[in-house]
């Protein structure tokens, strides 16, 4: 009896254990939030600030909501650079260590110059390459690859990194 009580009492010690290193070992790796950056008035200064992520932890997932809040930028009252009113993402795709990123077709809509244009992208960029193993954003347009937008100041023909900026 003395045995079956202490066997049973091993078995227990060791389910806690198990139990306690799953649960925190993986909800340490996963992070609750994602840094999402934006530009300041001054086109060229960064600040990042740290969104809560939802229950979808999926690298897809991640980086679509990623997408989603760099391009709605900073909450009313901040002094921003802002893609043009109406910009949506409509989807993301991740590819080894490239995120796709499809833009409505409002991104083109207002053309504000080059100063602009790099501040709103570089925002974006920065957001997805801060997601770990990305380096690169492929961008495209209600669907499409375009070369540049109608402002023509950014080439979006290739993948943009962090040093396109």
């Amino acid at each position: 009896m003395r045995a079956t009580r202490a066997a049973a009492l091993v078995l227990l010690l060791v389910a806690v254990a198990a139990g306690s290193w799953w649960f925190f070992g993986r909800h340490a790796s996963e992070p609750d939030s994602v840094a999402v950056y934006y530009t300041k008035a001054d086109g060229t200064t960064l600040v990042p600030w740290n969104v809560s992520l939802g229950p979808a932890r999926d690298r897809r997932s991640v980086a679509f909501y990623a997408a989603v809040q760099a391009v709605a930028g900073p909450p009313a009252g901040i002094d921003a650079v802002r893609f043009p009113r109406g910009t949506n993402v409509l989807g993301a795709t991740v590819d080894g260590s490239t995120v796709a990123v499809d833009l409505s077709k409002d991104v083109g809509a207002a053309v504000e110059g080059s100063f602009n244009e790099a501040a709103e992208f570089k925002a974006l960029v920065y957001t997805l390459t801060a997601l770990p193993g990305i380096s690169s954003v492929r961008v495209s347009v209600a669907g499409e690859s375009v070369a540049t937008l109608p402002g023509g100041h950014l080439e979006l023909d290739e993948p943009l990194t962090r040093q396109s900026f």
